[in-house]
This record gives C-alpha cells, structure tokens and sequence, in this order.
C-alpha cells in the first residue's frame, strides 16, 4: 500500500513506523505527515497520542473526528514549508462531492520525549 503521505513511499517504509512507534518519529515534519496518514485511515489512538496533552481532543471529540475521518475521502497532502518546530501544509479531501482544503501552520514540539502536534498557528 502507498502511504497517504507520500505516493512515492510504502506505508510500510513510512508512517506505519510511526504508527506503531510514536519514539521513532524524529521531527516535526515527520510527525504532521504521520498525522494525515492516521487521519486517512481512520486511526483515532494515533492522533490522540500525537496530540499534546494540554490541547488533546475529549473523548466525545475524539468520536467526532474519527467520524469525520471516515465520511471524507482523503485526496493529498502538500508540505509548504518546515522549520524545527512548524510545518505548513495543505491536506485536500473530499466531502459531500465537493474538493475542500485544510491550509494550517501547525506548531510541534516534544512530550514525554516524542513528538507531537501542540496547536496551529
């Protein structure tokens, strides 16, 4: 299977790594691309664990995105631009028949000695 990150990559070789092993991640891009990959196949405990503990979904919220995640039809993600800490992106999906985009500028930085995705800009 191609990673939703990157088609030019085996999920295998890419974020199934960091799916299984959130201390193997090592930087910020890595964690953002990781995170649209759990986004793309639905895996909630990821990104949950990805997420800061000062700004982690609920657990009604974390229902709530996992059935977003499943009623969208993930198209591509594009990396902007990457500092240490910040990664600007834009993920494309499907909704309702209709193209939409998420441009962000997410923040990153480190917890319980891995990364994880703290806020947006």
């Amino acid at each position: 299977m191609q990673c939703p990150c990157s088609p030019n990559k085996n999920y295998s070789d890419c974020c199934q790594k960091a799916h299984q092993n959130i201390h193997s991640v090592t930087s910020a891009e890595a964690l953002m691309r990781s995170r649209y990959s759990a986004f793309v196949i639905a895996n909630i405990d990821y990104l949950q664990k990805s997420h800061h503990s000062s700004t982690r979904p609920s657990k009604r919220e974390k229902k709530e995105i996992l059935a977003w995640t499943k009623a969208v039809n993930w198209l591509k993600l594009e990396v902007l631009n990457t500092t240490d800490t910040t990664v600007e992106f834009k993920a494309f999906f499907m909704e309702n028949g209709t193209i939409d985009v998420i441009h962000e500028n997410s923040v990153f930085c480190k917890e319980n000695d891995h990364w994880v995705y703290l806020d947006k800009k």
